[in-house]
């Protein structure tokens, strides 16, 4: 996952193509939800419900879970005349698309702020879990049910341009989705995708309040550019130019946070504040804490509890809207039930900017981040990464 220039939140429509804003490196606004925060919300929120599938039992899982689930047609199957017959049985290897997005308000188009895949093997018991950078510039193709023409952007406006229903007010974010699984298709050669998801950042806090929060392992001393350590914000700077106040810090080792602890340190990632290796490092931490959740959602306290099992397996359903195109997502946890979150490889994608300063249009792939998609595409995926350890993002 490649750091954009831009903010880590921003203002509605500041990504937004044509807008005739420019988001400039070091330049910084407030914002109350960490766009690499959401990141973590997308994957960790599905391992949620696939843990309770392996831990309390498919059947205990279904009568709590079903109905929680907004189920919606993100592929445009049923409009297309095509709905995927349901088979008898879900195998691998699976492709699954998972989107996060921060909803502002109704009108406003929604940005993908968030965009990773999960490839499952063919044995259905590993995976790699890899993220397309937002600001990637991509070829998004013409899009009739939007009006859309297409245009040479952003990867994460796809999802704005498709979600705009003709004659309408509201955008469609389902109708969105579609058009960003067709622009994701294009570039990583991922034909289809056997499910999909958009999960919205204001329930993940309810999630991760549920569990008690997380444990996890911090690998350097950070200190947070935007809470104090009662974990209110910090104060801007009169002017701009960053903030003013104590700073909350996360000291190096096996620390339990609470959940504003745990998405503010994901969201650090200048080397004043502790992150030496910048965006690398930043993507390293939301990954570790992707790991932890799983974890935490695996842990005693959480499943030999049932009134918590509960509430977060229900907090998980309000965040999420999925196609299994056929299938439930319950569907899938017993499918996926020997999955767990140390057989899943997290895949770092390097890449660079596409001009500098005002220039900046987006980023592109290094030559090993396109060597992996070719690798996905012809089946030897594990073969390639063998041979290519520096792709791996090491997750303690």
């Amino acid at each position: 996952m490649l750091g954009s220039t831009g903010s880590d939140g921003g203002e509605p429509g500041s990504d937004w193509p044509g807008s005739g804003r420019k988001v400039r490196e070091g330049r910084r606004r407030k914002s109350t939800v960490p766009r690499w925060a959401r990141l973590c919300t997308i994957f960790g929120a599905v391992l949620v419900v696939l843990s309770g599938v392996v831990l309390v039992g498919f059947e205990a899982v279904l009568a709590r879970y079903e109905g929680a689930v907004a189920e919606e047609d993100l592929f445009g199957d049923k409009s297309a005349g095509a709905a995927a017959e349901k088979k008898s049985d879900i195998k691998g290897p699976l492709n699954i698309l998972l989107v996060g997005i921060d909803p502002r308000q109704p009108e406003t188009p929604p940005l993908a702020d968030s965009i990773m895949v999960l490839h499952v093997n063919a044995t259905l018991d590993s995976a790699y879990l890899f993220s397309m950078p937002r600001d990637l510039l991509v070829d998004i193709p013409r899009f009739d049910k939007a009006g859309y023409p297409g245009d040479r952007t952003k990867l994460n406006a796809a999802m704005a341009h498709g979600s705009r229903v003709p004659g309408e007010r509201l955008p469609d974010a389902a109708q969105g989705f579609e058009l960003l699984s067709l622009t994701v298709s294009k570039v990583t050669g991922i034909k289809r995708f056997d499910a999909g998801g958009i999960i919205n950042f204001g329930g993940f806090l309810k999630i991760v309040d549920a569990m008690g929060g997380v444990t996890m392992y911090i690998d350097q001393n950070v200190k947070s550019e935007h809470r104090r350590p009662d974990g209110t914000h910090r104060t801007l700077r009169p002017g701009g130019g960053g903030y003013l106040g104590p700073q909350a810090e996360y000291k190096k080792g096996t620390r339990h946070l609470e959940g504003w602890q745990a998405l503010d340190y994901v969201r650090q990632r200048y080397p004043e504040n502790g992150v030496t290796d910048g965006d690398y490092g930043r993507q390293r931490h939301q990954q570790q804490f992707v790991r932890a959740m799983a974890d935490q959602a695996l842990s005693k306290d959480v499943v030999t509890n049932p009134i918590k099992m509960d509430s977060v397996l229900r907090a998980a359903g309000k965040s999420l809207i999925f196609s299994g195109r056929g299938h439930k997502l319950i569907d899938f946890g017993f499918a996926l039930r020997n999955l767990r979150s140390d057989s899943i490889q997290m895949i770092k994608l390097p890449g660079g900017g596409v001009g500098t300063g005002s220039n900046y249009r987006g980023e592109k792939f290094q030559p090993v981040a396109e060597d992996f998609l070719d690798a996905l595409q012809a089946g030897q995926v594990d073969e390639f990464v063998l041979s290519h350890p520096e792709i791996i993002n090491k997750v303690k």
